[in-house]
């Protein structure tokens, strides 16, 4: 079985970023602020948590609604994360593509 890394959960979190059109950085480079929406990996207590960011002073949420994790726990969920938005994106297009076809 593959170890989990850092680099693993850091790249499904700058894909996640891509999927949602959220901010790919932390912060603003311009005012130094935090970039609301944008997702990252947090680490704390041993385990890692996947954290959006809520607002420009830092506050965040935890979009998969559970504290700091295995490594390999939050990796697995985040691929579900990942792939029900994915799933969601391509039923919107499908309807999308239906209404067009039908007007």
């Amino acid at each position: 079985m593959q170890r989990i890394t850092d680099k693993d959960l850091d790249q499904l979190a700058t894909y996640l970023n891509q999927i949602t059109d959220s901010p790919i950085e932390y912060r603003n480079k311009e005012t130094g602020k935090s970039n609301p929406g944008h997702y990252t990996i947090s680490h704390a207590y041993g385990g890692v948590c996947l954290h959006r960011i809520s607002n420009a002073s830092g506050g965040c949420s935890t979009p998969l609604v559970h504290g700091h994790i295995p490594k390999r726990e939050l990796f697995e969920q985040m691929h579900a994360f990942i792939k029900g938005i994915e799933f969601a994106k391509w039923e919107n297009e499908l309807k999308a593509q239906k209404e067009r076809i039908a007007a």
